[in-house]
């Protein structure tokens, strides 16, 4: 039980972020474009969120999936998100889907940011890691010192 509700609350906090981050943008393209917000955008921003912070819950966390490369996890993410992505873009007319030119923006955008976010987790996850390495370091340098 315990578990479940830390899993619950992970999901939950990435729900949020996801959600904020989307209206933010939103709300910046709002601003752009000079136009009224409306509430069925809103409403597929909260679905793309819900279903985004759940498939990231999955390809990316343990709960689930115990053992998985985590190149194979990003593949899993793609595979799963951008047909949920593309039902979304469909279902609320995110934009004109019958011009191929549309949908070559959505991908374009959809792979940019895929990217962007990736290289910045793995940036991250570089920095974090030489932090720990050199804590690690001393560490191992003061027990030297502490057994001499």
């Amino acid at each position: 039980m315990k578990q479940f509700l830390r899993a619950a609350l992970e999901w939950k906090t990435s729900c949020c972020l996801l959600f904020t981050g989307a209206m933010f943008l939103y709300m910046v393209f709002l601003w752009l474009f000079n136009t009224p917000p409306e509430l069925m955008t809103m409403a597929s921003l909260l679905l793309a969120s819900v279903l985004a912070s759940f498939i990231q819950f999955l390809a990316f966390t343990e709960y689930i999936i115990k053992r998985m490369r985590y190149s194979l996890r990003l593949v899993l993410f793609v595979v799963l998100f951008l047909p949920a992505l593309t039902a979304c873009a469909v279902l609320y007319q995110w934009f004109p889907t019958n011009r191929p030119g549309s949908w070559l923006i959505f991908l374009g955008i959809f792979l940019a940011f895929f990217l962007v976010f990736t290289a910045g987790f793995e940036l991250y996850y570089h920095i974090a890691g030489q932090k720990y390495d050199g804590i690690l370091g001393q560490y191992k340098k003061q027990r030297e010192e502490q057994n001499q």
